[in-house]
């Protein structure tokens, strides 16, 4: 019997292995979800960001704000630190060193008017080009590990990729928007058109991450522009967009 109990977890234990190592088990980002969309589709990038926030309950005074503040600058002391204060709040943002792949930002903030404080922590990290450097940031531990450096909990997530296209034709706004809800499997919740703009906000099973407190589950969010001279900028962000266009 125990012989057979051994057999069933070795069986159980490479099986594990096996979806790992094949994708089926592991939860892919949404940020590499949308970019693998964009190289599929062939649109040009131009932008990407990802953007994590967690809203600091558990620090109550201005006080704990700031000492939390000087362990995340123990933590990154080659970073360049900053700090504002004014009647509102109390500001500290944090820029990584120079890279030719991406830029870290790190803001904790403090508002002077509420008791207990109202905190918030937010890490942002953009490109302008994504490459295999990019890649292996999210793809191996690195991104985790730095997420578990940076908050106490779990943060909220909102990953958006900017692009372009071409395409001449007058009905280029609705067609590209069509065809991108349908290889997102997206379904349209509601939606904005006007001549050279239109945006529509869906549901997508293929993404992760919802916009809490929200009936529809709405966790995807599509922007395509008309630039003139046939160009397009289509900006794609989950669960909403978070960068201009």
């Amino acid at each position: 019997m125990r012989k057979k109990i051994a057999y069933m977890i070795v069986m159980i234990v490479m099986a594990g292995l096996f979806f790992l190592e094949n994708g089926f088990a592991a939860k892919e980002m949404d940020l590499l979800k949308v970019i693998s969309i964009f190289k599929n589709e062939h649109i040009l990038f131009n932008e990407w960001s990802l953007y994590a926030r967690e809203h600091l309950v558990n620090l109550k005074s201005e006080k704990e704000v700031q000492e939390y503040a000087e362990k995340l600058q123990q933590k990154f002391p080659n970073w360049n630190w900053n700090v504002t204060n004014t009647s509102h709040k109390w500001e500290i943002t944090a820029v990584s060193p120079t890279s030719k792949h991406h830029k870290e930002t790190l803001q904790l903030m403090a508002t002077h008017t509420k008791q207990p404080v109202e905190a918030y922590l937010v890490y942002r990290v953009n490109g302008k080009t994504w490459n295999k450097h990019s890649e292996a940031f999210f793809r191996t531990n690195q991104f985790e590990n730095r997420l578990a450096e940076i908050f106490h909990g779990k943060p909220i997530i909102f990953s958006c990729v900017k692009g372009q296209t071409s395409d001449k034709m007058k009905s280029a706004l609705p067609r590209t928007v069509k065809n991108l809800l349908s290889v997102f499997n997206a379904k349209e919740i509601e939606a904005l058109e006007e001549d050279t703009f239109m945006s529509v906000s869906a549901h997508s099973p293929l993404l992760a991450e919802p916009i809490q407190n929200k009936k529809n589950n709405m966790n995807l969010q599509i922007g395509v522009r008309q630039n003139g001279m046939g160009v397009n900028t289509i900006v794609v962000g989950t669960p909403i967009i978070t960068i201009e266009y």
